[in-house]
């Protein structure tokens, strides 16, 4: 089949858009490849932000949530939390205690998977948010700034609890 001098080995053409208007009723959109700086993005959903208002810094902190739950999910704070709510309870909460934690689980990848497709915007400033989330989710969760409630001193090869620590 000859197509305006070219040969397509038997193929059929390239299905045209709906409307058959060649394309001029679709809005094409430029998909950044590189990092840039500015409000005019859209972030996870078509048309999410927006250009209006305070909208690019709502979703700032929605991406800085998320890192920072992403860490609290993920840390052993509320793996312990489960743990002994299995410990103390029946037989009951002991069953319970494996589909609660793959609950977290799926949430904590979930969620991670949202901030992937969050930080593919290549937005320079959900970048640096994206980061600052987890590096205060790690501070209040995993280095110790709220601990789990106790802090653990170790004395050799035992640790013995003491006061509690005030958590933020």
């Amino acid at each position: 089949m000859d197509m305006g001098g070219h040969d397509m080995g038997g193929m059929a053409p390239p299905p045209s858009p709906a409307g058959g208007g060649g394309g001029m009723g679709m809005r094409m959109r430029y998909t950044h490849m590189t990092f840039f700086w500015g409000k005019n993005s859209e972030i996870i959903f078509t048309g999410w932000p927006g250009a209006n208002g305070g909208m690019y810094a709502l979703a700032l902190v929605a991406v800085f949530a998320l890192a920072f739950v992403l860490e609290f999910l993920g840390s052993r704070r509320l793996d312990s939390l489960l743990s002994a709510a299995a410990a103390a309870g029946d037989s009951r909460r002991r069953a319970a205690a494996g589909p609660a934690r793959a609950a977290v689980y799926a949430l904590r990848v979930g969620g991670a998977y949202m901030l992937m497709l969050a930080l593919m915007s290549f937005n320079g400033g959900v970048l640096l948010v994206a980061v600052a989330g987890h590096a205060a989710g790690f501070l209040a969760f995993k280095a110790g700034l709220c601990g789990d409630g106790r802090a653990q001193v170790e004395d050799g090869c035992s640790k013995e609890e003491v006061a509690p620590v005030a958590c933020c």
